[in-house]
């Protein structure tokens, strides 16, 4: 097979790209490389399906930039394709007097971001809002929304069938050569040659960049997070979105509650090393993904860091009991016959040489391949607005960003 441009994975942001590029520069010829069997197998299609409101982000820094225009994209989308959605709103609880300054700060950036309706609640408003939360404070951001991002990256597949942009499923490359103009992707199915290469492989992404002859400055280390679900307490007492006060220290949200876009309500995720890059079970275990661990010198640098930290979260992930307090720091009503576990899904993290947590993007040009290593939260939330800055990072101009 022969083509303009080739992208390695059929996640939110491979299969975005794709169409940001099929929209603007036709008739380039396109083709998406997926290894699973089906499109949006790992982490777009395990999430809480939140559309982020950008409060986490730094205003005036890329993130901040992407995930405002990308949440209005993305509401677009969902309503102008029957995709299920909702409007729901969020609260972020301070429970401990020390959390309050964290408030402050996401109040800032939100305001300076133009949220609107955000406003700072106390303790009965707060439950006015939502009636099984408490606090001390909290901030409401009404215009937080949920949807389906599996249902979105099928609707995005089947635009670009319509485009004529093949969607190659069961394909690994086990090879990436560069010669010249042009780069050999081979497979045991399949041998592309196209002009240039987009590698959007997540979990993947600094193998497959590996894989190129290129060096990347990071390491994939994959977290597994594991859901619970409300069983008992009807789903309507929790009306939108439950967060607790980020630790500023760590890439990771807490243990939250998010209504989804069927009515039911999950609780979760921790945040515990995950033993296999797929893997979405405690027991699973992949040999080689282990010797990749152990043998790297940033894996045990970033343990060093966080030790304390990963103690609690692997607790927390072999006592229901201790998940269920994480739970009822925000919504003490709830018990343990409450909650029923439902899944895990597994998060690609990106981890510097020094064993710090990379939270913002990465990418790496190396001639006519472009390596797409790290695309954190909100990456689904603006994966329209992001597709185009991957497409300009390739070189393909598809116009402002």
């Amino acid at each position: 097979m022969k083509v303009d441009v080739a992208i390695i994975g059929a996640g939110i942001i491979g299969l975005a790209t794709a169409l940001e590029i099929a929209r603007s520069t036709p008739p380039a010829r396109i083709v998406v490389l997926e290894k699973e069997r089906d499109i949006a197998t790992h982490q777009s299609g395990h999430n809480s399906g939140v559309i982020h409101s950008g409060i986490y982000y730094k205003p005036g820094t890329l993130k901040s930039r992407l995930c405002k225009a990308g949440a209005a994209e993305m509401l677009s989308f969902v309503r102008e394709n029957g995709i299920p959605h909702q409007v729901c709103g969020k609260l972020i609880i301070a429970t401990r007097p020390e959390q309050v300054h964290l408030l402050d700060g996401l109040f800032e950036c939100g305001s300076a971001i133009g949220l609107e309706g955000l406003r700072k609640v106390g303790p009965t408003e707060l439950t006015d809002i939502e009636p099984l939360s408490v606090g001390i404070r909290a901030l409401h951001i009404p215009s937080a929304a949920v949807t389906d991002y599996r249902m979105v990256c099928e609707k995005i597949a089947d635009m670009l069938r319509q485009r004529e942009v093949a969607i190659v499923n069961g394909v690994e490359i086990l090879h990436v050569k560069v010669s010249g103009a042009s780069v050999h992707l081979l497979a045991r199915e399949i041998e592309v040659e196209a002009g240039k290469v987009i590698n959007c492989a997540g979990l993947q992404s600094d193998r497959v960049a590996r894989l190129a002859g290129s060096k990347p400055p990071i390491r994939i280390v994959p977290f597994r997070g594991e859901y619970f679900e409300v069983a008992h307490k009807p789903a309507a007492l929790v009306r939108g979105l439950i967060y607790p006060a980020p630790d500023p220290t760590l890439p990771f949200l807490g243990v939250h509650l998010t209504r989804q876009v069927n009515g039911r309500v999950s609780a979760g995720p921790n945040a515990v090393l995950a033993l296999s890059r797929e893997g979405y079970h405690r027991l699973s275990i992949r040999p080689t993904d282990v010797l990749e661990l152990i043998t790297s010198l940033s894996v045990w640098k970033m343990a060093a860091r966080n030790w304390q930290v990963g103690v609690e979260e692997m607790y927390r992930s072999l006592s229901t009991r201790q998940f269920v307090e994480s739970v009822q720091q925000l919504t003490p009503a709830l018990r343990s016959e409450d909650l029923f576990r439902n899944g895990s899904g597994v998060r690609a993290q990106a981890i510097e040489k020094d064993g710090s947590f990379s939270d913002d993007f990465r990418f790496l040009r190396d001639g006519p391949v472009l390596h797409v290593l790290n695309v954190p939260s909100p990456a689904a939330t603006a994966a329209f607005a992001i597709a185009r800055v991957v497409a300009s990072k390739a070189g393909i101009n598809t116009g402002p960003s």
